[in-house]
């Protein structure tokens, strides 16, 4: 069976987390598990709520998955995950928890809000680059929607619930 479908870019990674050494030790994982995906960081909820609606510089591009802790300043994880979710422009987005959080409600909220995963980083542990390595390959079989942001430069909003 052949495809006529060109290769797939890697999959950007847009991550949320405030914690420098966390998003160093998530990306050392990536280098181990020889994955090349571009990487794009917030150190909280408020900035990439604002990327993800086109209120930046950039937007992103058309397929990304979002990894997202949740004990953050200004807007937490699950805060994010519940306006990403309410948008009708981003509520399609693969939305994965990675988090020191073992509280039984953030998990409870993290599903009722549809993320991909809940993913706990002390259960990761020294296996972390073969997780990362299981998210690649989960990544390069799965059909991911597009998400078309555009870039909003006069004030105005995509976004209808913004």
């Amino acid at each position: 069976m052949s495809s006529s479908r060109p290769p797939r870019p890697a999959l950007n990674i847009i991550l949320v987390e405030d914690d420098d050494g966390d998003a160093k030790a998530l990306r050392r994982a990536f280098e181990r598990a020889r994955m090349a995906n571009p990487v794009t960081r917030f150190a909280d909820g408020v900035d990439a709520l604002a990327y993800l609606r086109g209120e930046m510089n950039h937007v992103p591009p058309p397929h990304f998955v979002v990894l997202s802790d949740i004990n953050m300043p200004r807007k937490n994880g699950i805060e994010l995950l519940r306006e990403i979710r309410a948008d009708p422009v981003l509520h399609d987005i693969l939305f994965i928890v990675l988090t020191t959080s073992d509280d039984e409600r953030d998990i409870s909220e993290a599903y009722a809000n549809n993320v991909a995963g809940y993913i706990l980083k002390s259960k990761a542990g020294g296996m972390f680059a073969n997780l990362m390595a299981t998210l690649d390959n989960y990544w390069r079989i799965v059909e991911l929607p597009e998400i078309h942001i555009k870039k909003v430069t006069d004030g105005s909003s995509q976004h209808p619930a913004h």
